[in-house]
């Protein structure tokens, strides 16, 4: 998207029926969906809506009407990202994308046809893929009612070509780059997954969007400290930055500021007082170095500290900077606070 927007003629090959990746089909996106409404699920179920004056009686589950939600979710961002690649006048090829040359992709097409695609640049966006289980062969279908997978993901980059134009992947199967996400052939770049970094949605988005300007001769920036992580349990855990340990050996003296979920008006409105804000600042500048939560929305509060962070804010700054009350990102501010000057104001 962001190559038409720099009016340049762009070609999409995918090897799934629908756009999006993993992410929005199988991953994020409906694991998402998923999460939430089993969350609302529980909270009848155990007891918690009860605790709020909410009577709820015969709670049952609706598993093909909570799996039809989730699929219609996931099914309007798909033909959303289509739409978009229509108006933008994007070229959407369905099949698998082999490099032939340094200016050539071959296209084979579900029904056997095969498309080339020459180019002045190509960008491999391939993602990644489950990790098989070492020695194991998937040669029977078994019913369970719990399937943990937690083995991890590998880089989705075999049979791409990649040996026809003489790039060599490193020992984790990742394409190696340069900071312009440049191969060892200049023109052909790669992003996301099948590099090196945290496999994250939004760190292979942004790398999309500055590679594409790289190539049009434009400045090439990320921060991969100000990459921010989330994990989606109850209460939510994210972080940005620096923690402790990586500040110890490093040497870097620091202040820590912390403020509980405990203290926060809005989260003990809500009821959801688990948790609490740290925010960790350079002791000689101020600098803000890393920010931790653990509570309520934390993967939504963790974005103001990125933007501290990425323009190199003091934790001062955030300190002095007003929030809406009553809300849970009060915390965030009384955090900074104890950071910077010792203690926070309402604790």
């Amino acid at each position: 998207m962001d190559a038409c927007m720099e009016e340049k003629k762009t070609v999409c090959i995918e090897k799934n029926d629908t756009l999006g990746g993993t992410c929005l089909n199988v991953g994020c996106i409906p694991s998402k969906a998923l999460l939430n409404n089993s969350h609302y699920y529980h909270m009848a179920h155990s007891g918690d809506l009860a605790a709020r004056g909410i009577m709820v009686e015969n709670v049952r589950l609706d598993l093909e009407a909570l799996m039809g939600q989730k699929s219609k979710a996931v099914k309007a961002l798909t033909g959303g990202i289509a739409q978009l690649f229509k108006k933008n006048q994007i070229t959407h090829i369905n099949g698998w994308g082999t490099i032939t040359g340094p200016n050539t992709v071959v296209a084979k097409k579900s029904d056997g046809s095969e498309e080339v695609v020459n180019t002045k640049n190509i960008m491999i966006a391939t993602g990644s893929e489950v990790t098989p289980f070492p020695g194991i062969e998937v040669d029977e279908e078994t019913i369970f009612d719990v399937l943990l997978v937690s083995v991890g993901r590998r880089p989705f980059t075999e049979g791409l070509g990649l040996e026809n134009v003489g790039i060599v992947k490193d020992d984790r199967g990742r394409i190696p780059v340069n900071n312009m996400f440049q191969t060892i052939v200049p023109n052909i770049h790669a992003i996301g997954d099948c590099i090196h970094g945290p496999m994250l949605a939004h760190k292979a988005e942004d790398e999309g969007i500055v590679c594409v300007e790289g190539m049009q001769g434009g400045h090439v920036h990320i921060d991969y400290n100000c990459v921010p992580s989330v994990v989606y349990t109850h209460p939510e855990v994210a972080w940005v930055g620096k923690n402790e340990e990586e500040l110890k050996a490093e040497g870097i003296p620091y202040n820590v500021g912390k403020f509980p979920f405990a203290a926060n008006s809005r989260a003990k409105t809500n009821n959801e007082t688990d948790g609490f804000v740290k925010v960790l600042a350079d002791k000689q500048t101020d600098r803000v170095l890393g920010v931790h939560i653990i509570g309520p929305a934390a993967g939504e509060l963790i974005n103001e500290s990125v933007l501290a962070m990425e323009y190199g804010a003091s934790a001062e700054d955030v300190a002095r900077v007003c929030h809406a009350h009553p809300t849970c990102a009060e915390a965030l501010r009384e955090a900074h606070t104890a950071a910077s000057f010792g203690k926070p104001i309402n604790f």
